[in-house]
């Protein structure tokens, strides 16, 4: 059976996005890799569901930046289900209280999905569905 296995994101600052799926969305952070000849420390972070995310950073290679919430080509927004539009309400109050930006919702998509967007700490695109 095929199944993602995690989605991997550099990030300049890996102790500050860590807490915060930790904080505001419920991940278990696992044990930190380093591998200093390399120049590269990662940590993956695992849901309930067994999604995981591997955050990155290095000291020597150089990844492009992007605006804070650009759309971009590849990897554009990670989609989080919710168990209802309460939970997505109550979710999205919390992260704005917290002062994260919310770029939009909730609200109800021509898709059919119920949905925030909201910005991680480096920018990262995440919906939070219904």
């Amino acid at each position: 059976m095929l199944s993602i296995d995690h989605v991997g994101l550099w990030v300049r600052d890996l102790d500050r996005v860590c807490a915060f799926y930790v904080e505001h969305l419920g991940a278990v952070a696992e044990a930190r890799y380093e591998n200093l000849g390399k120049g590269f420390v990662s940590r993956f972070l695992r849901f309930d569901s067994g999604a995981r995310i591997e955050l990155m950073t290095t000291t020597i290679l150089s990844p492009v930046a992007s605006q804070p919430g650009a759309e971009r080509m590849g990897l554009t927004h990670l989609a989080f289900r919710l168990g209802s539009q309460s939970e997505v309400d109550a979710t999205t109050g919390r992260l704005q209280s917290a002062g994260t930006v919310v770029l939009s919702g909730p609200r109800k998509t021509g898709d059919g999905y119920y949905e925030s967007v909201v910005l991680d700490p480096e920018g990262n695109r995440i919906e939070l569905v219904a």
